[in-house]
């Protein structure tokens, strides 16, 4: 009897726990969706993170996919009729779309939401459209959306492991090296952390190895082994296992290998297991 006299107010009492960020952009989702409603004023609301804007008469919200579902169930039953040409497009749908998060844009500034390649802040010798939009694909949910920033070029910096340590000094993001042999071969390795000379191995199981060899292959982390990265003075070392590295570059980035190795279960990523750096470009993906 007592559990079911007090069992009506302990279920009003119940609740969901947000954060305050989530709370805001909430908020911020029911102001825009119904403003009738839950707008008390004409007071102008900042813009929020999750933008919802016009384009060819279809209005657009930027989610993470895992929220889709929830958000679709307030689509269901509308309140406001007029809102009725939604689409909902997930972050990984929108990789251009840096600009949403900014609270003043133009109609010309506005991506276009079909393309997903990444945004380049520099000029590539080695990218091309195909290479970005394969390897973008493979990359972790935490870089979507963000741009990618030159850190490193053999046709900038010269041709020297110990400027590419020095220039990514004090990063802390993922990065992603790129390499271009004398047999026009592109290859390289996505890596959760930036490179350094370190006693002992580092990095994550989001790092792996890819090729275009010329079809597109990603060799990602085995599980048997966690030697991701290694570098000293002399060399950097990605992989190991099985009698060789991965990918391996010595301390002039001129002459490297690749070999079938545990970590990545990986084939060698050029034609030979040995070969000579034609260029090589490495990217920050800044966040």
């Amino acid at each position: 009897m007592a559990q079911s006299k007090f069992l009506p107010r302990l279920q009003s009492a119940m609740g969901v726990v947000y954060s305050v960020g989530e709370v805001e952009h909430l908020s911020t989702f029911f102001v825009q969706w119904s403003p009738t409603i839950y707008t008390k004023s004409k007071k102008k609301y900042r813009q929020p993170c999750y933008l919802v804007k016009k384009k060819h008469q279809n209005r657009y919200l930027v989610v993470v996919k895992s929220k889709v579902t929830v958000i679709n169930r307030f689509f269901c039953n509308p309140v406001n009729s007029t809102n009725k040409n939604w689409k909902i497009i997930t972050v990984k749908d929108s990789k251009r779309s840096l600009s949403l998060c900014c609270s003043e844009y133009s109609e010309e500034d506005e991506p276009e939401v079909e393309d997903s390649l990444p945004v380049l802040n520099d000029q590539s010798q080695l990218l091309d459209d195909k290479h970005l939009e394969r390897l973008a694909a493979q990359m972790p949910a935490k870089t979507w959306g963000y741009p990618w920033q030159l850190v490193y070029s053999t046709s900038v910096h010269g041709s020297s492991l110990k400027t590419m340590y020095r220039n990514m000094a004090g990063l802390d993001c993922p990065v992603l090296l790129v390499i271009k042999d004398m047999h026009k071969k592109v290859f390289g390795a996505f890596s959760s952390d930036p490179f350094k000379v370190s006693k002992y191995c580092y990095g994550t199981g989001e790092t792996f190895l890819f090729s275009f060899n010329p079809d597109f292959q990603a060799y990602r982390w085995s599980g048997e082994n966690s030697y991701f990265l290694s570098g000293n003075w002399e060399s950097l070392q990605i992989g190991g296992g099985g009698g060789g590295f991965g990918l391996w570059l010595d301390a002039n980035l001129y002459r490297g290998s690749s070999f079938s190795c545990t970590t990545f279960q990986n084939e060698s990523l050029s034609t030979q297991v040995d070969f000579n750096v034609l260029d090589l470009e490495v990217w920050t993906v800044q966040n």
